[in-house]
């Protein structure tokens, strides 16, 4: 009886353990699917991929849009860029901005479109497997706009407001979101803190179902960790926390030689696919008053192919 009962107490005592641990990995993995507008969280512009994505506290260029708007604010120029990726399954995911000032209203404004898109497929039968003539696609598109102000020259905020809709065939859902970032100089040695919410908003309503916008947080450093003459190394950290998934960190270097040749370096911790990348980038005068960038970053994606990505830019 006394042994019997021991090995109930034991097998109580191993329960009892075990399961806050199960919990904990319930709870970690409870909330992956739950999320809709996907796309949203897909990074823009080659330059900031190639840093792994530490890009919310480095801001300064108008990829900002999408990675802290308040980074919109410190572009003193009018600025037009492109930016395309070869994602995943043959899809294509492109976004275009435009960056520029009012005279008459203080701060700077930015209009932006961005896709994830497909090639139209043949519509197959039980009986019909080759198609049946018709065909179909799917895409997803959001379109936003962007307000920035600095009030002091340390301190900048920016607001995105961003029309969302996905579909699929002859469905279709649309939702509202805004994006909201802050940028702010410490006044120690060129270390600058960003933190940005995006995807803040409605639900969006597909046939029967109703799906959260996924909200994403980040927070990061960035710093000149060397500038003398011609060369310029900065390096960035930051953190991020999806509402599906766990919390991210992400890591990123740039080096700069006499603002022509850029080499970047990254790497992105805990994420599903992502883990190192790269790229390099080119700058050039066309006039005394405009310039053009052009900008390519690899993503490593594990065991699925890697990302490419292309960035222009034209300042003036």
């Amino acid at each position: 009886m006394r042994r019997a009962g021991l090995l109930v107490a034991l097998s109580s005592l191993t329960v009892a353990l075990a399961l806050p641990s199960e919990t904990r990995a319930a709870e970690e993995f409870a909330k992956v699917g739950t999320v809709g507008g996907q796309f949203l969280k897909i990074g823009i512009g080659a330059r900031a991929a190639a840093m792994g994505g530490a890009f919310v506290a480095v801001a300064d260029d108008a990829s900002s849009i999408f990675w802290n708007p308040a980074g919109v604010a410190r572009l003193q120029d009018n600025v037009v860029t492109v930016n395309h990726a070869a994602w995943l399954a043959d899809l294509s995911f492109t976004q275009a901005a435009y960056v520029f000032g009012v005279s008459f209203l203080p701060g700077r404004f930015a209009v932006n479109t961005r896709s994830l898109y497909m090639d139209a497929l043949p519509v197959r039968t039980v009986f019909r497997p080759d198609g049946n003539g018709e065909s179909f696609d799917a895409g997803d598109i959001a379109v936003g706009v962007t307000y920035a102000r600095s009030f002091t020259d340390k301190f900048s905020t920016g607001l995105s407001v961003n029309f969302v809709q996905q579909s699929l065939a002859s469905y279709s859902a649309d939702a509202y979101t805004f994006d909201f970032g802050t940028l702010y100089d410490t006044g120690y040695r060129s270390l600058k803190v960003g933190m940005a919410i995006q995807n803040i908003g409605s639900e969006m309503q597909f046939i029967e179902g109703s799906v959260k916008m996924p909200t994403v947080f980040r927070v990061g450093m960035s710093m000149k960790l060397y500038e003398s003459g011609d060369h310029l190394l900065i390096s960035a950290g930051e953190f991020s926390h999806p509402p599906d998934n766990n919390e991210r960190a992400s890591w990123g270097a740039e080096y700069g030689f006499n603002e022509f040749f850029f080499a970047r370096a990254g790497y992105q911790f805990k994420y599903d696919l992502e883990s190192y990348s790269a790229g390099v980038g080119f700058k050039v005068s066309t006039s005394v008053n405009s310039e053009g960038r052009l900008d390519y970053g690899y993503t490593d994606m594990g065991t699925l192919p890697g990302v490419h990505r292309l960035s222009v830019d034209f300042r003036f």
